[in-house]
């Protein structure tokens, strides 16, 4: 009998360990780069000779890349990685070689422009902490005045469950100007874009906490992209 519950106690053990290594991180890396003004194709063909190299690296995070379709910052350059652990980034693909084939691929043609840390907050949110590979993402970057991030969370928490579709909320960690949030809204379609956009962003009351709302389009591209999963039906 105590082999069998030492087994079962195994066996339990070893469902918990499988379960929580499946279960992704909170952290995500949103970064921006701009092309240089007719070098697209040329930033383009760069990158993916760059994402050839994490592969070869054995790199085993995902990375997602998209356009900037609508928006200032047209033709921007979004790429990202969610689902982390926050001790993950200590331990990413050999940074100086990373570096090195950056500076050989990517960097002629782009201007880094943007690099933080984020952490996902599913209180606030519906949907998980990775956004899905949809070919269209709405990308709201809400900056606050100071003092502002309690009232706004509190705010955004209350609606939580009105939430009709998914709708991602991170909180920016480090990399810019905070307070600082970012809304990301996977779509199908830019009718599902235009549907949507008869949505309240935000709630009337927190018009006077916001410094600053920006509201892009972005649109994904799979072969500037690093195994990225096909979006659920």
């Amino acid at each position: 009998m105590n082999n069998w519950l030492a087994i079962l106690g195994i066996v339990l053990l070893a469902g918990a360990a499988t379960k929580a290594a499946a279960e992704p991180g909170p952290y995500a890396r949103i970064a921006v780069l701009r092309p240089h003004d007719g070098d697209t194709v040329d930033f383009e063909a760069g990158y993916i000779r760059h994402l050839d190299w994490h592969k070869q690296a054995g790199d085993t995070w995902t990375w997602y890349g998209w356009t900037i379709t609508y928006g200032d910052r047209q033709r921007w350059f979004v790429y990202a990685t969610f689902g982390h652990a926050a001790g993950d980034f200590d331990n990413p693909v050999p940074p100086a070689e990373d570096e090195r084939d950056n500076v050989l691929n990517v960097t002629p043609h782009a201007q880094f422009v943007g690099n933080a840390l984020y952490e996902f907050l599913p209180d606030l949110s519906r949907g998980s902490a990775e956004p899905a590979a949809a070919p269209r993402l709405e990308m709201t970057t809400v900056e606050l005045t100071p003092g502002a991030a309690p009232a706004f969370e509190r705010a955004l928490r209350s609606r939580q469950s009105k939430l009709q579709h998914d709708t991602l909320w991170y909180r920016m960690v480090a990399g810019g100007t905070a307070p600082r949030y970012v809304r990301l809204r996977p779509q199908a379609s830019y009718a599902a874009v235009a549907a949507a956009a008869s949505e309240q962003t935000l709630p009337d009351e927190l018009n006077a906490l916001v410094h600053e709302q920006t509201i892009e389009i972005l649109t994904l591209r799979p072969t500037l992209s690093y195994r990225l999963a096909p979006a659920r039906p």
